[in-house]
């Protein structure tokens, strides 16, 4: 069946990120739809993020295109050029390979929830978080210097 049963996926708040860059988005609960629905191609998530909460470290993709559609509530897009605030209905794509890190922030009193895509080759992807000394690859996560950080990255 098509339908998603939202209710029964899990949800979870785990991040692979390295202290102390786990604490920014301990408030981000996302379910995985893809695997749910057997999605192979893409993935997917279904994500809220609490008042305060960060949905990433800024970041950028080398071979994944994200896409992003906000359901509920309002938070505010920060990305190299400055901050937009995004609604339910509102929709934001990042294309892979494009240096503009990004990420958003929930400032409301309120959840906002929205669905988080990607496509391309997650098996190789890699890219960079531009605030932080923190880089990403299939591995993994380590700082610009290459020294690895002693954690896992969840896909």
């Amino acid at each position: 069946m098509p339908k998603l049963d939202l209710d029964a996926i899990p949800q979870t708040n785990t991040t692979g990120y390295p202290a102390p860059f786990d604490a920014e988005v301990e408030g981000r609960w996302y379910r995985r739809l893809a695997p749910a629905a057997g999605l192979t191609q893409m993935g997917a998530s279904h994500v809220t993020l609490k008042p305060g909460a960060y949905s990433s470290q800024r970041h950028w993709h080398r071979l994944e295109d994200e896409l992003l559609v906000m359901i509920a509530g309002e938070a505010v897009l920060i990305e190299d050029g400055g901050e937009t605030v995004v609604r339910a209905g509102d929709v934001l794509a990042w294309a892979a390979g494009v240096e503009n890190g990004h990420r958003l922030h929930n400032r409301s009193d309120e959840d906002c929830v929205f669905v988080a895509i990607s496509a391309g080759d997650a098996d190789r992807d890699s890219g960079e978080y531009p605030d932080i000394d923190m880089v990403f690859d299939p591995d993994g996560y380590a700082r610009k210097d290459g020294t690895r950080y002693p954690t896992d990255r969840i896909p």
